[in-house]
């Protein structure tokens, strides 16, 4: 299974190879999937190898090769030498209807859907960067997803945020790791959690409760404690698991 941008980078990549011969920059795909950074189509791209609809060919740069299209479209095939009497035969472009998780980040989370052809595997919905250092406000992408192990998950819905910042380094957070978060609007005392500040900023910091206050506790000594009254903080779920990749 795709997720929608993967499947449009995938579409993408494929038209421009039969028009021109050769891939597009990453620019070019960056300016057709409409993302604001080069490193979300490095991702796509990854994903997309991992999954065999993609190849890379080593040493060459621009050079990328459609493998197989997804099952709801027709195979590719190889071009056979053309014959005096053969005409081309007309070029239909596929219709799409990948199986895509979709929903509202703070308020309608549709928790996890099992991949279809992996059974020891869930997909979350990946909803942008998160700050693990000062707070900002979270980034919403429901095209977005990334692939779970189903061991990690326990009961409730779950969702995941990519980590921006360096706050939560010896908590073992680093720049670009993936967070799974438990959705929930409580949680024990010393847990980390991501916190909504003042309706309009998120962060991913450990929770403190001090008497009537909150404090937002960084894992890095550069970063001070936030302090806040218990009516400008609230909770929107508790970290069960970590993601990187090497």
């Amino acid at each position: 299974m795709l997720t929608r941008k993967q499947h449009e980078l995938l579409i993408f990549i494929d038209k421009h190879l039969r028009q021109t011969g050769f891939s597009p920059s990453f620019e070019e795909m960056k300016e057709a999937l409409k993302l604001k950074s080069k490193s979300g189509i490095h991702r796509l791209i990854t994903a997309l190898e991992e999954r065999g609809f993609l190849r890379r060919r080593a040493h060459r740069a621009r050079a990328l090769e459609v493998i197989r299209l997804p099952d709801n479209m027709a195979p590719r095939r190889v071009a056979e030498p053309a014959t005096a009497a053969a005409a081309p035969a007309p070029v239909r472009e596929p219709g799409f209807a990948p199986n895509v998780i979709r929903g509202n980040f703070a308020t309608n989370l549709p928790g996890v859907q099992k991949a279809a052809n992996e059974a020891a595997a869930v997909h979350l919905p990946l909803y942008g960067r998160i700050a693990a250092g000062l707070p900002i406000e979270a980034l919403r992408d429901s095209g977005s997803s990334v692939e779970v192990p189903a061991a990690l998950l326990g009961t409730g819905e779950h969702y995941a945020l990519e980590v921006a910042g360096d706050s939560m380094v010896e908590a073992g957070i680093l720049d670009g790791d993936t967070v799974v978060i438990r959705r929930g609007d409580t949680a024990d005392n010393g847990a980390i959690v991501v916190a909504l500040v003042d309706e309009n900023e998120v962060t991913l910091k450990r929770l403190r409760r001090r008497g009537n206050s909150i404090a937002l506790e960084a894992a890095n000594p550069r970063y001070e404690t936030r302090i806040f009254g218990p009516d400008r903080v609230r909770v929107q779920g508790r970290l069960i698991a970590l993601l990187r990749k090497y």
